[in-house]
């Protein structure tokens, strides 16, 4: 089901790309990383004695910043850590550290599905193959902008059959700590001259749909259960609201329905 939040204007324009996220919107195989990285920041940050207000900090930064490159969740790791006197790791060190204890679980699920021993659909946002086959049907050009690593969202793109939906994939570039969703926005805008109803924003992140709204491109919310695969996780649909999402949904099951609000 989609929920319209906000009445969105008839387009003058018809619609003529589509930005995508990526993990958490369609694929699930980076689906625990907020476990792992709250883990490594409790590790550098805590003591040995529980500590809720500090828990609550790194759970409130988490949520605050699903969406941005991970390097940039490292730099506020590193400023933390300095804030309680200690001298910290480069913030390259520590997404290093991070990238390596979340790909002991990433790799063994793109190892699976690569062997075929369990289907790609077991790691996608339910309805996500079937909305993208529609879509191709439209003259519409799909891209991907994710904070993931550039190698690694192009290659889980290609483990889950996706990537030959998109014109482009965009990700993390090594070194390079700016906004990979930002920037590709910006292009569509500039270099091909795409006004803002000739696009649109679909993501899990309020960093897209903020992005979105300001380049005053259509912005839906996919609220997704990544345990599940279908349905609205509530702690994403509040987030996705807040950030000015105009409509969610919980999965493209109901593809039609997303088609019509996409496309009026």
């Amino acid at each position: 089901m989609i929920e319209r939040l906000v009445t969105p204007k008839r387009r003058i324009r018809p619609l003529k790309a589509i930005l995508f996220d990526f993990d958490g919107t369609l694929s699930t195989l980076r689906c625990g990383w907020e476990t792992v990285m709250a883990a490594l920041m409790r590790e550098l940050l805590g003591g040995l004695e529980p500590d809720e207000a500090l828990e609550q900090l790194i759970d409130d930064y988490i949520d605050a910043s699903t969406g941005i490159q991970t390097i940039f969740q490292m730099q506020w790791l590193a400023e933390q850590v300095r804030a309680r006197g200690r001298e910290p790791l480069d913030p390259w060190a520590y997404k290093a550290i991070y990238n390596d204890r979340l790909m002991e679980t990433v790799a063994r699920r793109r190892d699976m599905v690569q062997k075929g021993i369990e289907p790609a659909e077991h790691y996608l946002v339910a309805g996500s193959r079937p909305f993208l086959e529609a879509l191709s049907r439209r003259d519409v050009a799909l891209f991907v902008a994710s904070g993931t690593d550039q190698a690694d969202v192009a290659a889980e793109a290609g483990i889950l059959g996706l990537a030959g939906f998109f014109s482009e994939i965009s990700g993390a570039l090594p070194g390079q700590a700016s906004c990979s969703k930002e920037a590709l926005l910006r292009r569509l805008v500039q270099t091909h001259g795409l006004g803002g109803d000739e696009l649109a924003v679909i993501g899990d992140g309020k960093v897209e749909i903020g992005i979105a709204r300001e380049a005053g491109a259509r912005a839906l919310g996919v609220a997704s259960d990544e345990m599940r695969l279908s349905g609205v996780n509530p702690i994403k649909r509040k987030r996705l609201a807040a950030a000015g999402a105009q409509a969610i949904v919980g999965d493209f099951l109901e593809s039609d329905a997303i088609l019509d609000w996409l496309f009026l």
